[in-house]
């Protein structure tokens, strides 16, 4: 089945540390090789420590900045940049500007009801102190 996905029709779920625009999923398009989101975080916001047991993800910023953390590295990106996370490893993106932060995001393969499986590592050392 091919869909054109339309920005309007881009289902948006809000979370504690932004925003998830899914569009390329099982409910939405019935993708099951990968998932693409939309994800937004506002100034001061992030998506702390976690990790995909069994899917790799690429991160593309398409607008503002954002610390990213992979494992124990960090860079910050801007517009254009990207990193590349490979399955079950600990990452984390923060937005620590006074701009919004839009990134592209791309899972695969796609996991269960949602497309993706998240473990939070936020509470755990190292991560939990990580930052300072």
């Amino acid at each position: 089945m091919s869909r054109f996905v339309m920005n309007d029709d881009v289902a948006v779920a809000q979370f504690d540390w932004g925003s998830a625009g899914m569009r390329a999923d099982v409910p939405s398009t019935g993708c099951e090789s990968f998932v693409v989101m939309d994800v937004t975080l506002g100034p001061g916001k992030m998506h702390d420590f976690h990790k995909h047991p069994d899917q790799d993800e690429m991160i593309i910023v398409k607008s503002g900045r954002v610390v990213q953390w992979l494992e124990q590295d960090s860079r910050e990106l801007g517009p254009g940049d990207s990193v590349y996370i490979d399955k079950d490893v600990v990452h984390g993106s923060f937005n620590e500007f006074g701009e919004t932060a839009e990134l592209q995001v791309i899972l695969a393969p796609a996991m269960g009801e949602g497309g993706y499986e998240l473990v939070d590592v936020s509470g755990d050392e190292p991560w939990s102190s990580l930052r300072g």
